[in-house]
């Protein structure tokens, strides 16, 4: 929708301006296509703020400037307002996809602490083992986009690949480049460690090609330190506990 918005809508504007074109002047039919502009940068991504640009840079060519119905513009200003319009469009386009993923990053981070807080909530309190890690099972499992997660008391009885207490994934003793492929299949493993003891590990099944950065690594070692401490006094874990 935004992308069809992003041609449709500065070819509308335009074309409802011709019959005013000889008494609005060409500056003012400008800074209304930035508008138009805007609102689909906003509302769009990049690509369709750029599409928006060129769209209503060729569209007031087209309808506003002289010979009117044809892509020439036989006047100086006419081409420094239509250049003007497309450099603008695509830096407020720029300004907005900056906006959009400092404002998605917020979100993350806001994420991550409430993730973080709520867990540290429940270990501190009354809640059980089996309670702390099916939360923090489901905590994992939003924060990696995984396909599944399983908590297993004890050491790990097989080679794996494996994150890290600072969120470097390690397979087959290279560092994986998690951020780009995702994490190894089929399985990977967040050891969950308690004084250099070995509670268990949560084993994550991960989405195919799903990339992983490093901030949600490192928050999900920081669940399973949540988790250590609040096993750390169980006197008995089961061979598996929080299965998913």
């Amino acid at each position: 929708m935004a992308y069809g918005a992003a041609v449709v809508a500065p070819l509308a504007l335009a074309a409802l301006l011709v019959p005013f074109r000889g008494t609005f002047t060409n500056t003012a039919a400008a800074l209304l296509l930035v508008a138009v502009v805007v609102a689909v940068a906003v509302v769009g991504d990049r690509l369709a703020g750029i599409i928006a640009s060129l769209s209503a840079a060729i569209w007031f060519d087209f309808f506003l400037t002289q010979p009117y119905e044809r892509l020439a513009i036989s006047h100086r200003p006419d081409i420094e307002t239509t250049v003007s319009l497309l450099i603008v469009g695509v830096v407020v386009t720029e300004l907005a996809a900056r906006s959009r993923h400092h404002q998605v990053r917020a979100e993350e981070e806001s994420g991550y602490v409430a993730a973080i807080g709520d867990l540290a909530g429940l270990g501190s309190g009354t809640a059980s083992t089996a309670e702390v890690i099916d939360r923090a099972g489901r905590a994992l499992e939003d924060l990696l986009h995984l396909r599944s997660c399983r908590f297993e008391a004890g050491p790990s009885l097989r080679p794996m690949a494996r994150i890290g207490p600072d969120g470097t994934v390690v397979h087959a003793s290279v560092i994986w480049p998690v951020h780009d492929v995702g994490l190894p299949g089929p399985q990977t493993e967040l050891p969950v460690v308690w004084r250099g003891e070995v509670q268990g590990r949560f084993l994550l099944t991960p989405t195919p090609g799903w990339p992983i950065p490093l901030e949600p690594r490192v928050v999900a070692t920081a669940l399973a330190a949540l988790v250590a401490a609040a096993t750390s006094d169980a006197d008995h874990l089961g061979p598996i506990i929080g299965q998913r």
